[in-house]
């Protein structure tokens, strides 16, 4: 696997680690196929959480601009490189948790908020920074920026490009939790620990009941809550949870699907 992306597994949390310090993580081609043979890896049954982080000063300033001539075709790096990324993140049936300190500009940023769930530090900022060099916001950043601030928020975020800082992030509901700077890896470390002690088979059905919601009716979605809620039903954690309260003792969820 490349070396500009760390992968380590341990204890249920495939760790991911953007590892290209002196470019700010700027992405390029091997990192791409790098992080896309890590989601691989992550549908191993073993692996019950992910964590996406940037090694150094910053998490990710997006695109590595060094690897883009004037001619180049964009729209053919995004249907290669990026929205199968973005697409791989969203479907993945495990939780993702995302840890950004630093820059998340550009596709980075959207990167970052492909993710479940972001935490960030106090000195984070996100940046949607394509129209600095007079582009639009990809990655997924026109769909999901509206969903989390609202439509005002998301074209202001686009067409000026401004920072936006983590304590403001959280605010506008773009990013879950700030924490202080020097508490973010031990914080993340704390969530992932605690996502891949969670019912695995539960978190892949919310995944899906919640990618479904944008485009259904109220009764379309009630309908797939309880298709998949009788399937959530019939796993064997279901059945640990409800003995576990019985019992008065912490569940032991195991993950598997049957």
């Amino acid at each position: 696997m490349d070396d500009s992306l760390l992968v380590e597994q341990d204890a249920g949390v495939l760790r991911l680690t953007l590892n290209r310090p002196d470019r700010l993580n700027a992405l390029t081609g091997p990192m791409h196929a790098a992080l896309m043979a890590a989601l691989r890896q992550a549908q191993d049954p073993a692996v019950r959480a992910v964590l996406l982080t940037g090694a150094g000063r910053g998490f990710c300033a997006g695109q590595d601009l060094t690897e883009v001539t004037p001619d180049h075709d964009l729209g053919a790096t995004l249907e290669d490189r990026f929205n199968p990324l973005i697409r791989a993140l969203r479907e993945l049936p495990k939780p993702v948790l995302c840890a950004v300190h630093g820059v998340a500009a550009g596709a980075g940023a959207n990167l970052a908020l492909a993710c479940d769930i972001v935490v960030a530090s106090q000195s984070a900022r996100f940046i949607q920074a394509f129209v600095k060099i007079g582009l639009i916001p990809d990655a997924g950043g026109t769909w999901v920026l509206p969903r989390l601030v609202g439509d005002a928020r998301a074209r202001a975020m686009a067409m000026l490009g401004e920072p936006v800082g983590a304590a403001q992030a959280e605010a506008w509901g773009l990013i879950w939790r700030v924490v202080p700077d020097e508490a973010l890896a031990e914080t993340a470390a704390a969530i992932a620990a605690t996502l891949a002690a969670l019912p695995t088979e539960a978190m892949r059905l919310m995944k899906q009941a919640f990618a479904a919601s944008g485009q259904n009716t109220l009764d379309a979605q009630l309908n797939l809550e309880r298709d998949l809620q009788r399937a959530a039903g019939r796993t064997p954690d279901f059945r640990e949870g409800v003995q576990a309260f019985l019992e008065k003792r912490p569940a032991r969820f195991t993950g598997r699907p049957a």
